[in-house]
């Protein structure tokens, strides 16, 4: 069997070769349904044609075993038969006879051929060196004891090399056994037959290994590319990118599906100018009134002669005629941003005076609710930068705001700043619950609000985030250790670019 043992080292090889190129896939990234086929079906394969190598390699083992056995059977069954008919009673009649068959044994070259007395000793053999040994083998013991052909396999004890014997009993006319005619062969041509048969069938496996993978891959390919190119394009109407097309390229279900992402995007895209233009033209329709509302509020409020419960009252409809009209402000700068009409009008400006300014006009603000507005301004002075004032102060304004209305019972916020040169970095921290983990990544998106029960439109935080994107910044929220809301604002001092409008 040491031919199937090498094959055995040789698939292992293999495998060791196919758990080696799974990780340099793995160390590529490859991932998706590349990685679920190498995983899935790759081993699978492999393993089907390992299974059917070695089943090729025990049949041929099996056969070319068998075929050299059955080939000395019959040899050894024939010339016994022929001995049969020349032996009478003597042992000297035998010997002689078995010495003359020597002298005209014409396979000398491939085979040993032995003639063995009832001891188990060799008395007469065609290899002169090996007369008077006891080979001592099972063949021998079992055809002396049943008085049938018996079969060994096994090594040579003087030489290491692979034999195989079969040894016939010899019987005087009265079926005495008088010994044993025995043919030994070398098994190293065979094995090498073996050996060639194995390593061709272990050949033919990786050529239809390696054409299974090639039309496999070429099948993913064929998959794996326009899934690759429709998930880019759905990414891109995720993003916002609504009414954009697919071309369709193939007639089958990648297709249909491509049908259905466009038909999606084009709903997507009305939907979202339906609800945009419905939005900017509410809200316009909003200003008037509350700008007449807001107009007469202040004119009554300067009334003397009215009592404090109706000046209470109208200082309520102020402030809630001014919450609204900041609302649809919002609401109409996200319509501006939506359809491209926003702008900037940047100039070359001093962040940290339009801070102060701001935090200076909210502070009387947050006294009337109990609140202090803390600043903790950095030791080295803000470097100037390229923005809108007001669009910076709105963004504060808002952020202030969010802090007050959604952290009221901590009742402080504070706002720190900080510079490396690069970048100007403003921190506005409150003291109240934070934000809940699973919500951070969202509530800067439109009209999200989470969990609160607040009251308010959902997209000042939407609005604050795309005014800082304009700025070439960025705007994070955070929970700060120890409780809270931190909101970072990193502008940079000299962006590489500046969007002053779109459209």
């Amino acid at each position: 069997m040491t031919a199937v043992k090498k094959l055995w080292k040789k698939l292992g090889a293999l495998f060791g070769s196919a758990r080696t190129k799974v990780r340099q896939f793995r160390l590529h990234g490859i991932h998706g349904l590349r990685k679920r086929w190498i995983f899935g079906s790759l081993l699978a394969i492999i393993i089907v044609v390992a299974v059917a190598v070695t089943a090729f390699a025990l049949v041929l083992h099996s056969y070319y075993y068998s075929s050299a056995r059955n080939g000395l059977i019959t040899k050894a069954r024939t010339a016994t038969d022929f001995f049969a008919n020349y032996i009478t009673k003597t042992y000297a009649e035998y010997y002689d006879s078995a010495y003359k068959y020597i002298g005209s044994f014409d396979d000398a070259n491939r085979l040993e051929l032995q003639f063995i007395d009832t001891a188990g000793r060799i008395q007469i053999s065609s290899y002169s060196m090996t007369a008077g040994t006891s080979p001592g083998t099972s063949d021998i013991t079992d055809a002396l004891n049943s008085g049938t052909i018996s079969t060994w396999v096994g090594r040579s004890a003087s030489t290491g090399e692979r034999l195989m014997a079969v040894s016939a009993p010899m019987f005087y006319a009265n079926k005495q056994v008088i010994g044993v005619m025995r043919y030994v062969t070398s098994l190293r041509l065979v094995d090498r037959q073996i050996l060639v048969g194995i390593l061709a069938a272990v050949a033919i496996g990786i050529l239809v290994l390696l054409l299974v993978i090639a039309t496999n891959l070429f099948f993913l390919r064929s998959v794996v590319e326009p899934v690759r190119e429709i998930t880019a394009a759905a990414r891109r109407i995720a993003d916002g990118s609504y009414g954009i097309q697919i071309t369709r390229k193939y007639k089958d279900e990648i297709g249909d599906m491509v049908d259905a992402i466009n038909d999606m995007s084009v709903k997507i895209s009305q939907s979202e100018k339906t609800q945009t233009e419905f939005i900017s033209s509410v809200s316009h329709e909003l200003r008037t009134p509350l700008t007449a509302i807001t107009g007469w509020g202040e004119t009554l409020s300067y009334d003397e002669t009215l009592d404090p419960e109706t000046k209470r009252g109208i200082g309520i409809i102020l402030k809630e005629a001014r919450r609204l009209t900041k609302m649809v402000e919002e609401l109409l700068d996200f319509t501006r941003m939506q359809d491209g009409r926003f702008t900037l009008n940047a100039e070359e400006m001093d962040i940290s005076a339009e801070l102060e300014d701001s935090i200076f006009a909210y502070r009387e603000l947050l006294k009337q609710e109990d609140m202090e507005l803390v600043y903790e301004p950095c030791d080295e002075e803000l470097p100037l930068i390229h923005g809108d004032p007001e669009r910076l102060r709105q963004v504060f304004f808002n952020i202030f705001d969010n802090a007050a209305k959604y952290a009221a019972e901590g009742k402080r916020i504070v706002v720190s700043t900080g510079t490396d040169g690069v970048n100007v970095t403003i921190r506005i921290r409150d003291f109240g619950p934070g934000i809940p983990e699973d919500e951070l990544e969202r509530v800067k998106m439109k009209f999200y609000k989470g969990t609160s029960k607040k009251r308010g439109s959902g997209i000042g935080l939407a609005v604050c985030d795309e005014i800082v994107k304009y700025h070439g910044g960025t705007l994070t929220l955070s929970n700060a250790e120890g409780g809270g809301t931190m909101v970072t604002i990193r502008i940079p001092v000299e962006p590489e670019f500046l969007e002053t409008g779109k459209g």
